[in-house]
């Protein structure tokens, strides 16, 4: 599944997700992690609102995003979009939240964390 971090350096989850100006996309797995990609945020809009809208848009492909603290409004709209944010609360090392993760995915993942996982997949019905 893909997840969006929002960091200064792609090594620290170190940024509120609204002052982040990209973010660090990864691909992880139980078994494998990897960088994708950094993507940019292009500012759209003059208002709290609309710079929201365009973040959420950026990540729609994303099933979880950790960042170190995010608004109500911000948090809201990723959920809309079934993304769930994630905050850290301080500023957290990105490669050992990543083998956190990972170790949760190989044992027992909550419902939520195992409906995220299956996020722009077909419902197993069609693949017959």
């Amino acid at each position: 599944m893909k997840i969006a971090f929002t960091s200064s350096t792609g090594e620290m989850i170190d940024l509120h997700f609204g002052q982040a100006e990209n973010f660090h996309i990864w691909e992880i797995g139980p078994d494998s992690a990897n960088f994708l990609e950094t993507v940019a945020v292009s500012e759209h809009g003059s208002d709290e609102e609309d710079r929201i809208a365009a973040r959420a848009k950026l990540l729609s492909d994303c099933a979880i995003v950790y960042t170190m603290q995010i608004g109500g409004p911000a948090a809201a709209k990723l959920v809309a979009l079934k993304i769930h944010p994630m905050k850290t609360n301080t500023a957290t090392d990105l490669k050992e939240t990543v083998a956190r993760l990972q170790e949760v995915l190989r044992n027992n993942p909550p419902p939520w964390l195992r409906k995220a996982m299956n996020k722009g997949q077909m419902p197993s019905f069609l693949e017959d």
